[in-house]
């Protein structure tokens, strides 16, 4: 088998995935490039691990080599679980901010939104807010 497609395909795959990183403002895009910039490392890994080199143990008998394949697996993992962190980050970063351009900067210091009646309560000097630490009946 040639490596022409399979080569061709993960240029263009890892193409997308720098334009999508290094030129998107959303965070959520940014996210998409990366992951296809890994999809184009697990193309090319697999592609090279299905090329006919066996290593040979003995005269009579020949192992394929399997790793593209195993890191395949390890790579789409570890993938999952950084998609699920990054946008657990980027829904932080919603609820906080108010967007999630990558590309702008802080307004002023950044505080996370409170509840009204407990903040109120807390300066009024309410021995039984939450604020406190004591639990009402």
């Amino acid at each position: 088998m040639h490596l022409t497609a399979p080569v061709l395909l993960s240029a263009v795959l890892a193409g997308i995935g720098a334009y999508g990183v290094l030129a998107r403002r959303n965070a959520v895009l940014v996210l998409i490039g990366v992951e296809l910039l890994l999809s184009s490392a697990n193309v090319l890994l697999v592609a090279m691990s299905t090329q006919e080199r066996p290593y040979v143990l003995s005269e009579t008998t020949s192992v394929a080599m399997y790793g593209g394949q195993v890191m395949t697996i390890f790579i789409i993992t570890l993938a999952a679980a950084e998609i699920v962190v990054a946008l657990a980050i980027v829904l932080a970063m919603f609820r906080v901010i108010g967007h999630i351009d990558v590309t702008a900067a802080p307004e002023g210091e950044i505080e996370p939104a409170t509840d009204e009646p407990v903040a109120a309560a807390a300066s009024a000097g309410d021995p039984g807010s939450p604020a406190q630490g004591v639990s009402g009946p």
